[in-house]
């Protein structure tokens, strides 16, 4: 049996809000917000009690989603280290392709985003960054030349 197709990336976040507004700047819709309770979700996560709030976020080709889930039970389990460098095992970024790294930056610069680095530029073909934003979430920006 194939893949049919990757669904959406989900993020845990602290800040609802905050990180609607984050994706939002990048150039993101809100797809849809709910609520999310009951038995099934518990049996999902293993874990029992589960009361979330999730915003789902469509990129503007109508392809690409992103998850943002706030937990309200249970509470929050902290990583440490709380901001993980780049090098941390684990998903590492999600990748956009803007029209303008340099407009993207300032957008959401605008909502607390941080680059990690610096842009720099790969042979070309593409301008690239990568820009912490809401719970440590790294956006990588890629503008094709």
């Amino acid at each position: 049996m194939t893949i049919k197709r990757m669904d959406h990336v989900s993020v845990v976040v602290d800040d609802l809000a905050a990180a609607t507004a984050f994706f939002t700047a990048l150039g993101m819709t809100i797809e849809g917000q709910a609520p999310i309770e009951g038995p099934w979700v518990d049996r999902v996560n293993g874990i029992e009690g589960v009361q979330v709030d999730i915003a789902m976020m469509r990129t503007p080709d109508g392809h690409g989603r992103l998850e943002l889930t706030k937990f309200r039970n249970p509470q929050l389990v902290a990583l440490q280290p709380a901001i993980a460098p780049p090098n941390a095992l684990g998903l590492r970024s999600v990748m956009f392709t803007v029209e303008s790294v340099d407009d993207t930056v300032a957008r959401l610069h605008a909502h607390g985003g941080e680059l990690v680095g610096e842009v720099a530029q790969y042979e070309d073909k593409y301008r690239l960054c990568y820009m912490r934003g809401p719970a440590g979430i790294i956006v990588s920006l890629a503008q094709e030349l």
